[in-house]
C-alpha cells in the first residue's frame, strides 16, 4: 500500500475547501493511506497540480465561479492523461445528470455529508491506490 493518497480539492470558496478536508478526516477508509490535501481554488492552479502528476483524486465544487467544478471535470477528463477519478459537489441531486455530463465519476449533493463524501471519496480512492499495491506485491 502506498504511503499516502493525495487528493486535491478545488472551491472558489475556502469554507467548502475546509468542510471536504474535515469531512474526509485523515482516511476516509480504513484500508486506505491516510490523506493529504491539495487545496486550489483556481482553474489554473488545478491544472498546474494535475499537470506534476501525484494526484490520486479530485473532489471538484460545481458551484465554484468563474470556473464551475463540472466545467473543470470536463475540461480535465479531456486533456490530463490518465486523469485521476473526479467527485464532483452539485447544488442539488437534480443536477445529478450535469455529473454525469461533465464526465464525473461521482457526485455528492452539497450541503457536504460527511458519510456520504468519505464513502464516494474511498471508493475512487480504491480505484487509484489498489492497482499501483498489486503492481508491488507481484514483483
Amino acid at each position: 500500500m502506498q504511503a499516502t493518497a493525495t487528493v486535491l480539492v478545488y472551491s472558489d470558496d475556502a469554507n467548502t475547501r475546509e468542510q471536504v478536508r474535515l469531512a474526509v478526516g485523515r482516511r476516509p477508509a480504513a484500508d486506505l493511506p491516510p490523506v493529504e490535501f491539495v487545496e486550489c481554488a483556481t482553474l489554473p492552479a488545478v491544472l498546474s497540480e494535475l499537470e506534476n502528476g501525484g494526484i490520486d483524486a479530485c473532489v471538484l465544487d460545481g458551484e465554484s465561479a468563474p470556473a464551475g467544478g463540472m466545467g473543470v471535470c470536463r475540461q480535465i477528463k479531456d486533456e490530463i492523461f490518465r486523469c485521476p477519478p473526479v467527485l464532483v459537489l452539485i447544488g442539488r441531486p437534480q443536477d445529478a445528470w450535469l455529473a454525469t455530463w461533465s464526465r464525473a465519476d461521482a457526485a455528492v449533493a452539497h450541503p457536504v455529508d460527511p458519510v456520504a463524501l468519505s464513502d464516494t471519496l474511498a471508493i475512487l480512492l480504491r480505484r487509484r491506490v489498489e492497482p499501483a499495491s498489486k503492481a508491488v506485491a507481484a514483483r
